[in-house]
């Protein structure tokens, strides 16, 4: 049997373990990211060398970008704009300013710590490193006993950074020569990826959406189809940026603005009874192609990372979970009258998933003279994410959980205790270690 055979085998063997085992891992420190990225690490080169980068790396690559391009449709599909109206303060202070400060913070702690990259190849590292991903730590957001602001605030955050750092990742790799992007130079960039991509993805998602709710008040579309048609609007909008010379990444994600807008301004009235079901179909999909990329990071390029580890990496690692992150959110959230607690929950809970790997390896496809380099400190960053904001996402939910308790009971005027819409629950978050009710 051939190696590409036995890697289907353990892949499909995995997922249906834990999905097996689930509703008891739950509640446990072991989350799916942790299981699926340690069985990369047994596939790959450093133990079992089922799964070769050099040998694999068009089929691996197609996965990620697809996975990637419909998470960034999915998850901007749910935002809506009360979400940083009605309680936006959160998000709104993360994202406008948390974000690039933490692009910044990483960009200048590279500088001391990762000798021999360029300038914009340090810029690249901060950029790929400051997204944020739920899903890694999903207790944290979908505790019951966190307050909801504190929840809607780190989901909407998640569901959004991954898309606002793109152009800055873009215009970073064109600054370095050799890249595919630096030969349209910055300009042809900015027009191509940019601008056009964004009016592409408008365009797509915008009459895609109408298109649909033309095709329901008619009658003429089933619910399956109707999910399957957001799988075809995210693929046109991403294919179409690609056969532009654009960016298919901020496209999809336009277009995820574009189609959800487009669904709920023409909302048909009733048509049917409770939430809308359009996207459970893509975002269940999501969440496990997700699981999937993750087993390949594992294999294709935290495995390989682990048997070049200096302590320089290591540190970078450590500081890009901590300082990089906590030190703009506590900046970000000044004057917010969010208790200390509060902001320390909040900053740890900055988790590098799904965004960072596929953005690192995209990079490691590049002719990036420092690749290596940078490919092992996004690889240890992710996965160090991955283990300890797995491991600490149920304890320290619940801890946080019983002091935000007991600081309600004692201040009626709590900040941590502002009303927020309700966010229509993000299925990615918990298509792999939600319980059944």
């Amino acid at each position: 049997m051939s190696s590409g055979a036995w890697t289907g085998v353990a892949v499909a063997g995995v997922t249906a373990a834990y999905a097996m085992f689930s509703r008891r891992l739950a509640s446990t420190p072991l989350s799916s990211a942790i299981v699926f990225v340690g069985t990369g690490v047994l596939l790959g080169p450093a133990v079992l060398d089922l799964v070769d980068m050099q040998h694999d790396a068009a089929p691996i690559i197609a996965l990620l970008e697809a996975t990637l391009a419909l998470v960034l449709f999915t998850d901007a599909m749910t935002v809506r704009r009360r979400d940083l109206q009605i309680g936006g303060f959160l998000p709104g202070r993360l994202l406008g300013i948390g974000l690039p400060l933490s692009i910044g913070a990483g960009w200048l702690l590279a500088w001391p710590l990762l000798p021999g990259l360029t300038v914009w190849e340090l810029a690249l590292v901060g950029a790929i490193l400051a997204p944020t991903d739920a899903a890694l730590g999903k207790t944290a957001v979908s505790n019951p006993r966190v307050p909801p602001l504190v929840r809607h605030g780190l989901n909407v955050e998640s569901g959004l950074n991954d898309g606002m750092v793109l152009p800055f990742f873009i215009l970073f790799l064109a600054a370095i020569p050799g890249t595919h992007y630096a030969e349209e130079g910055v300009a042809g960039v900015f027009w191509r990826a940019l601008v056009l991509s964004t009016a592409l993805g408008l365009l797509v998602g915008g009459l895609g959406g109408r298109l649909l709710q033309w095709s329901r008040a008619r009658g003429w579309v089933t619910r399956e189809w109707r999910q399957v048609y957001l799988l075809a609007v995210a693929a046109a909008a991403y294919e179409l940026a690609i056969a532009a010379d654009g960016s298919g990444f901020i496209a999809a994600w336009v277009a995820g603005f574009a189609f959800g807008f487009a669904l709920r301004r023409l909302r048909i009235g009733g048509e049917e009874k409770g939430p809308d079901r359009t996207a459970d179909f893509a975002e269940n999909l999501g969440g496990l192609l997700a699981s999937i990329s993750l087993l390949v990071f594992g294999a294709v390029l935290l495995g390989p990372a682990l048997g070049h580890l200096s302590w320089r990496i290591i540190v970078y690692a450590v500081l890009s979970l901590t300082v990089v992150r906590m030190v703009p959110v506590t900046v970000a959230l000044a004057g917010s009258r969010l208790r200390p607690s509060t902001v320390a929950y909040i900053g740890w809970f900055g988790p590098r998933g799904l965004a960072s790997l596929v953005l690192g390896l995209l990079v490691v496809e590049e002719n990036v003279p420092g690749v290596e380099l940078l490919g092992r400190v996004v690889a240890i960053t992710v996965g160090l994410s991955v283990l300890l904001h797995g491991v600490s996402a149920v304890a320290l939910a619940e801890r946080y959980g019983r002091w935000h308790e007991k600081a309600a009971a004692t201040t009626p005027e709590l900040r941590e205790g502002t009303p927020v819409p309700e966010t229509p629950a993000r299925r990615r978050l918990g298509a792999l270690n939600e319980p059944d009710t």
